[in-house]
C-alpha cells in the first residue's frame, strides 16, 4: 500500500511538534528518552525531524510521559504556534 504524500500543513505541523519535543528533551540523549518510551532512537529522531508527522498518540503520550510534560502543555503550544 503506498502511503499519499504530506501536505504543506501536514508537514509543517511535524517540524512543529519535532521541535517542541527536541526543545522539552532539552540534554537528555535522543537514545535515552527513545528507550525510556519503549521506541528506538531512530523512531524519535524521524519524530523530531518531522519525517513522522503525524505519530500515534500513545508514542507521544509515552514521550510526554518520559520528558514530564503533560499533554496538555504539548497541545497548548502546538495550537500556539499553528497560525491561524
Amino acid at each position: 500500500m503506498v502511503r499519499p504524500s504530506l501536505t504543506p500543513e501536514e508537514r509543517r505541523r511535524g517540524e512543529q511538534l519535532g521541535l517542541l519535543l527536541r526543545e522539552v528533551r532539552g540534554d537528555r540523549s535522543i537514545v535515552e528518552v527513545a528507550a525510556a518510551a519503549g521506541m528506538s532512537a531512530e523512531t524519535l529522531r524521524k519524530i523530531e525531524t518531522g519525517r513522522i508527522p503525524t505519530p500515534a498518540f500513545f508514542t507521544i503520550a509515552a514521550l510526554a510521559d518520559v520528558l514530564g510534560v503533560s499533554l496538555d502543555h504539548l497541545a497548548l503550544r502546538l495550537t500556539a504556534a499553528t497560525p491561524a
